[in-house]
């Protein structure tokens, strides 16, 4: 059972979700705005996140960015009533893990929270604590850690793509087939998204990002990983 919390304004629209999360055998707190999603986020410590973009009092875009500031790595599913590119592009850059567009399918947001919780769970399998430039990352765990031993905050998202790129190293992956693998989208055009998220991922492992040495870039194709 997974604790989440749900960021939704519209009474029945929270209500929904919550019975549906508890029927999946979940427990589900409810945040009406913004700042008490913050808040709530604070002193509950979920699992997992619902987070409606259009919120009273701060933004999901607010809270989302607040959260990961604070260093707070939850995993986070965005809710948007628009369909526009670039409310997708800006919620998943400012950390968030996945997003949703109402109307939705309630199995399809149930599949993708269960495919979250999973990856952010212990998982037999995974490798090991593994040594990557400056940063030590235990991908059983999904945590990460710098060279004197202090935790590096990172999103599940992040953690998602070194280890995919890990997986598959000496090989030039396009930013399509990140996209497909990492994010689950297809033929959604969000190839600078790749990029930003590789830039946060040389900053925190290569000793001079602007010459790496592991995450080499490729002109024309994508990325490759160098162990």
């Amino acid at each position: 059972m997974a604790k989440i919390l749900v960021v939704e304004d519209e009474p029945e629209m929270a209500s929904g979700l919550k019975d549906n999360f508890e029927f999946d055998g979940h427990e589900v707190h409810i945040a009406a705005d913004g700042e008490e999603a913050l808040d709530m986020t604070q002193r509950l410590k979920p699992d997992l996140i619902i987070l409606d973009i259009m919120l009273p009092k701060k933004s999901g875009f607010d809270v989302c960015r607040e959260l990961r500031q604070r260093g707070f790595q939850t995993p986070i599913i965005m809710l948007t009533a628009r369909g526009q590119e670039i409310d997708k592009v800006l919620g998943l850059e400012l950390g968030a893990d996945d997003y949703i567009t109402k109307p939705f399918s309630v199995r399809e947001l149930l599949a993708r929270t269960r495919a979250l919780l999973r990856r952010t769970s212990v998982q037999a399998g995974c490798p090991p604590l593994l040594q990557i430039g400056r940063l030590r990352v235990d991908f059983r765990r999904y945590v990460a850690y710098d060279e004197q031993g202090n935790e590096v905050p990172m999103t599940v998202r992040e953690l998602e793509l070194l280890r995919y790129l890990v997986e598959h190293p000496n090989r030039s992956i396009s930013r399509e087939e990140l996209l497909t693998e990492v994010w689950g989208y297809r033929n959604y055009p969000l190839s600078r998204t790749v990029d930003n998220f590789i830039l946060r991922l040389r900053k925190l492992i290569e000793q001079e990002p602007s010459k790496p040495r592991h995450i080499l870039t490729v002109h024309g194709i994508g990325y490759r990983f160098v162990p």
